[in-house]
């Protein structure tokens, strides 16, 4: 059986999926197909494998790459130094695990000199394996130091029965700590018998810190769940926690020892037990304990970053307010309050600083500005930065609107990033002749009006979600993180007449370069009236159109097609759908009559199934609708301000901002947000809170606790 086969096996075996869908999943990446466009265009060859599921395979795809990759460089390595044998090929070949082939590899990997090496070199490997063997038995007519005497030698420096026997045992220990079979039984035993410990740093004992529970913690390696050993990794990282896995070494010696002793009667059982115990104290022990919490950390950087990618996930899908006139208000005291006007496709108009709050509280001369925007533009909703004077400066607007009688809406927007995207050279391209203040004041109005569009020019680590994403895998993290914007870019789809580079980027095939060129192409000759127009975009090929065009949108245009998420190759389905009915395509979007008179089973093909047909169909039926949640607002208490104002069993409304495997995050309106801990979710028991809550959601809350002093707020969630 060839390595791809091999791998294709290894795949379907752990995902559990046919070795049919895993293949032709396997073949259309080798081809450059994108997730995105294999899950939603090629059902039939994947048998109809989510988006999820197909990310599953690359994934797993790329580890079996990288394992095949070391698996040569292995095999040559052992090759050259002519120690391979069949045997031994085949065992590499088969492995399926980086770490198992780290260990078979370890007995032959180019060491560094150490005792064991140098014992070799004094002639002691023999007397190593005289010792192994165990033949010797303990009798009247055996003398050991008569055996031992015959490896002393005075040039190579073994003086000694004492000096020869210590060389020995530390061949010995060096070969056990090397076997594969002993590291994996010692692996297993510290993970599932070590408590891992943390304590605070000598002469730290008074200090106070946010580490404090760890100070003096112990728990099951086996049961750490991830967030407590990120925290213990970070506050080792700042100097505060020393950590170890305690085990009963004893009990791992002699777990060794079943597997090497034969008889406690051989001559040299005691130096037998003693290179036993030197190799799991020496050798064994110290590493695996290494590994093993490397490798939960592992574990944990996983789940931190799969939390991270699902709270990116819902903020990035957050309800769009749409095609609204927009005034954007960056708040603030001594700098003023930033207000901006954005027109219902996101340009911007307009800007002026007003001051309404103290030191200057010039609020007349504010509110003048405000009434005058909104008339002059028919300002429909107003997005409100939840930082610094945020409470203070809805209580302002509101106050505005309410004396004037306005209609238009203030809402409380996150601004997490907003800086971050201000300053960045993006924003100095978008607009620049305007000051970093003014480009924040956009960007909170545009994430109210398309969150997905604008969060796309964030670094996603810079939106406020997440745990300990700093300190993760920083790789990893970017990757999933770009998967889930990507993602969320396809699952929404995009306009080709208005979608910003970076936004275009995150569409299937396109990347960077593709978008720039896009939107190059747009500029230089108007919009694009039909998707085959992207053929003449420079650099454009026939393979980047077919991943990207099904998720493309262009509203009035040639085509009405172009404006759903039927994919071009499958127009001359619904062209003939439409024949059959005696009407035009035009005619049978939307028309729910007509496309319920349709029988799907005259369309099936080799190549087009059910799958594709029932795609077409819901999408004629709603084509080009947005398919996020429909837009919603929080209105926070008026009467609840600061911190201060809160009181235990109080009830409000809160908006979910962060959630973590302990709990989440939710905006109550103080600027500081309470945690709702994960046995406050709910009356039941919750594994995870992402099952009972996500960013962006609303939800009703009971004051538990307040902390001033901390400025901690605990909350439970009713």
């Amino acid at each position: 059986m060839d390595t791809q086969q091999n791998i294709i096996n290894w795949i379907s075996e752990e995902l559990s999926l046919s070795t049919g869908s895993v293949a032709a999943t396997v073949s259309m990446l080798g081809q450059g197909d994108t997730v995105p466009f294999i899950s939603r265009y090629r059902k039939e060859r994947t048998g109809n494998l989510t988006e999820t599921e197909v990310r599953g395979v690359a994934d797993k795809l790329q580890y079996y790459i990288e394992l095949e990759t070391r698996k040569e460089t292995i095999i040559k390595s052992i090759d050259e130094q002519k120690k391979l044998t069949p045997e031994l090929k085949k065992q590499i070949e088969l492995c399926r695990e980086k770490t198992k082939l780290e260990d078979i590899y370890l007995p032959y990997k180019p060491k560094r000199t150490t005792k064991a090496t140098i014992a070799k070199q004094k002639g002691l490997e023999p007397l190593a394996q005289m010792i192994l063997a165990q033949d010797i038995m303990v009798g009247k007519n055996v003398n050991k130091d008569e055996i031992v005497s015959k490896f002393l030698n005075k040039e190579k420096e073994v003086l000694t029965v004492k000096d020869a026997l210590t060389g020995a045992i530390d061949i010995i220990a060096e070969q056990i700590s090397d076997n594969a079979l002993y590291r994996g039984l010692i692996r297993n035993f510290i993970l599932n018998t070590g408590v891992l410990k943390s304590k605070i740093k000598k002469g730290l004992e008074d200090q106070k810190t946010k580490f404090e529970m760890y100070y003096d913690y112990s728990e099951p390696i086996k049961n750490i769940v991830s967030h407590r050993i990120l925290a213990i990794r970070r506050g080792a990282k700042e100097g505060i926690l020393t950590w170890k896995i305690d085990v009963e070494q004893e009990q791992a010696v002699e777990l060794i020892a079943s597997k090497i002793v034969k008889t406690n009667m051989c001559l040299f059982y005691p130096e037998l037990w003693t290179a036993m115990k030197t190799a799991f104290e020496r050798h064994l022990y110290p590493s695996l304990q290494v590994e093993l919490f490397i490798a939960k950390m592992e574990e944990a950087d996983t789940e931190a970053i799969k939390v991270f990618a699902t709270n990116a996930k819902n903020l990035l899908l957050a309800s769009p307010a749409g095609h609204k006139v927009i005034m954007g208000v960056d708040p603030g005291f001594r700098t003023g309050c930033k207000v901006a006007i954005i027109d219902r496709n996101g340009n911007y108009k307009e800007y002026k600083p007003i001051f309404p709050h103290e030191p200057f509280c010039r609020v007349e001369e504010a509110e003048e500005t405000v009434v005058n925007f909104i008339k002059k533009y028919n300002v429909e909703l107003i997005a409100i930065g939840n930082g610094t004077a945020s409470k203070e400066s809805v209580q302002f607007i509101n106050a505005v609107l309410k004396k004037n009688q306005l209609k238009a809406k203030s809402i409380v927007v996150s601004e997490a990033g907003a800086s971050v995207y201000s300053a960045s050279p993006l924003a100095v391209s978008e607009f620049p002749d305007l000051d970093v203040t003014v480009r924040g004041a956009i960007s909170i109005a545009r994430r109210l009006q398309d969150p997905l569009a604008e969060l796309v020019k964030i670094d996603p680590k810079s939106i406020g979600v997440g745990q300990y994403q700093h300190d993760v895998n920083q790789t990893q993290l970017k990757k999933n993180l770009d998967e889930t914007v990507e993602s969320c870019v396809n699952y929404v789809g995009v306009n080709l007449n208005s979608a910003s580079t970076e936004l275009l980027s995150y569409v299937a095939g396109i990347g960077k370069l593709a978008a720039k060129n896009i939107v190059q192409y747009r500029a230089k000759n108007g919009s694009f009236t039909n998707k085959k127009q992207l053929l003449e975009v420079s650099k454009f090929g026939e393979k980047t159109f077919t991943q990207c065009a099904g998720f493309l949108r262009i509203a009035g245009g040639d085509n009405p097609l172009d404006n759903s998420a039927i994919h071009p190759e499958s127009y001359p389905i619904v062209e003939k759908m439409a024949s059959d009915l005696s009407m035009t395509p035009d005619n049978l979007i939307g028309n729910a009559s007509a496309i319920s008179k349709i029988n799907l089973k005259d369309y099936v093909t080799d190549t087009i199934g059910m799958p594709t047909l029932n795609d077409i169909v819901a999408e004629l039926k709603k084509p080009g609708v947005d398919p996020r949640k429909t837009f919603e607002s929080t209105a926070f208490s008026t009467d609840i301000n600061t911190i201060e104002d809160l009181k235990e069993n109080m009830v409000l409304d809160g908006t979910v901002t962060n959630v973590t495997n302990f709990g989440a995050f939710v905006d109550i309106g103080v600027h500081q947000d309470g945690l709702v801990h994960i046995s406050k979710l709910s009356d039941k028991f919750v594994k995870n809170p992402l099952d009972v809550v996500s960013v962006g959601e609303t939800i009703k809350v009971k004051v538990l606790k307040v902390d001033t002093a901390l400025s901690r707020i605990s909350l439970e969630k009713i």
